[in-house]
């Protein structure tokens, strides 16, 4: 991709300091957001009517802070990254590392094409081994079946792509089909359910058994993102800081109670990058701390590494996202968040979602590593609070109290 980039930039120096609506009048002024959907999110972005259509039970509207990330550049691209999250210091701290990552070129990023898995399970199959080598030798003709009941997707360039059965208890009979989907720009969890609901049947005609449960996997093996990104000591404060930023990346390695809290910093960026889009944040969460298991060992997301000027960070997950369907369509709020962040299809989201993830993780390390987690945290934390005062001053005022 050419470095030439004529998107807006995402270095916006003190935009922190604005009031809100002259923030939101700065996006306007970038052509980040049209005057339309600044009314709307000056107003409120989600009608309670709305909301009784998306959800059910529906009392009110629960808000988030909607806020974004700034300084980031992905694969020679400028990002403003939309953030719904209620902790200032997430928001913050990724726009500070992104800024970090950014004098040394910014983060680069690639994405597995968007392949789904559907699960079907199979209980009481005579000859599991057997059928399960039957089924392979016919993969093709399932292949081809799967596509039927899915046309509006293949028309698009999508479709059924692979296959594979593992038999995994052969004393019950007990196997599993996986059907490997192109769901396009989609997180395609209906898609996949559709085929696996289509196929089982024809599967227990073919080979005996009895129909389990068919339905999508979140932990999406074939559709993972790897994003990386250098930082100079001398961005980070000096070689001393640099290296205790490694050392404490090894702790995450050795220790599960360290790589537990070492991933929930990543999950904090790529979660308020989530909600803010409309994602299905509990799949993505699900997905990742399924993969830093696969091992056997519950492992780190994300690894720094010492460089000769510096470090070097690595980050790989699954990511199931999209820019079509669920709330991208419905909800106005992300309909205006995905027009600041200008991706143009889940690829490219997911690239943009992993580097704050990255950068969530890099500013959490060198708080650790340097002064400590609270002193930035609680600066803003004491800000949050004092809001929480005169809210209960205000409530005190209107009850007479």
């Amino acid at each position: 991709m050419s470095s030439e980039d004529p998107r807006p930039t995402s270095r916006i120096p003190g935009f922190y300091e604005l009031p809100v609506r002259e923030r939101i009048a700065r996006l306007v002024e970038h052509g980040l957001l049209s005057p339309e959907s600044a009314q709307l999110l000056t107003r409120g972005a989600l009608p309670v009517e709305v909301a009784d259509r998306m959800s059910e039970n529906v009392l009110a509207c629960h808000a988030l802070p909607l806020s974004v990330g700034l300084n980031f550049r992905v694969n020679q691209r400028d990002y403003v990254v939309p953030m719904a999250v209620e902790e200032p210091s997430i928001v913050a701290a990724a726009s500070n590392a992104a800024r970090l990552v950014r004098i040394s070129g910014g983060f680069v990023a690639e994405a597995d094409p968007p392949i789904m898995t559907a699960q079907i399970s199979l209980d009481g199959v005579p000859q599991p081994e057997q059928a399960r080598a039957r089924i392979h030798a016919e993969k093709a003709r399932w292949l081809e079946a799967a596509d039927r009941v899915i046309p509006s997707m293949v028309e698009r360039g999508g479709g059924a792509s692979d296959l594979e059965v593992r038999v995994l208890e052969p004393e019950s009979g007990m196997l599993v089909v996986h059907v490997y989907v192109h769901v396009g720009d989609a997180m395609g969890a209906n898609l996949v359910d559709t085929v696996a609901e289509y196929l089982a049947p024809l599967l227990v005609a073919e080979i005996g058994g009895e129909v389990g449960l068919r339905i999508l996997s979140n932990l999406p093996l074939r559709r993972c993102v790897r994003v990386e990104c250098q930082v100079s000591s001398e961005a980070l404060g000096g070689d001393r800081l640099a290296d205790r930023i490694v050392r404490a990346s090894r702790f995450a390695e050795l220790d599960v109670f360290r790589g537990v809290t070492h991933n929930k910093g990543i999950m904090n960026g790529v979660d308020a990058v989530a909600l803010a889009l409309g994602q299905d944040w509990r799949a993505i969460e699900a997905g990742a701390h399924a993969y830093a298991s696969l091992s056997g060992r519950y492992r780190p997301l994300a690894v720094w590494t010492r460089s000769e000027d510096g470090v070097v960070g690595r980050l790989e997950m699954p990511l199931a996202v999209a820019t079509v369907g669920g709330s991208t369509r419905v909800h106005a709020g992300v309909r205006a968040a995905f027009e600041i962040l200008r991706v143009q299809d889940a690829r490219e989201l997911a690239t943009v979602m992993a580097a704050v993830g990255l950068a969530s993780n890099l500013a959490a390390l060198k708080a650790l590593a340097g002064e400590g987690i609270q002193k930035g945290h609680m600066k803003l934390h004491r800000r949050k609070e004092a809001a929480s005062t005169e809210a209960g001053i205000e409530r005190s005022e209107r009850s007479g109290a």
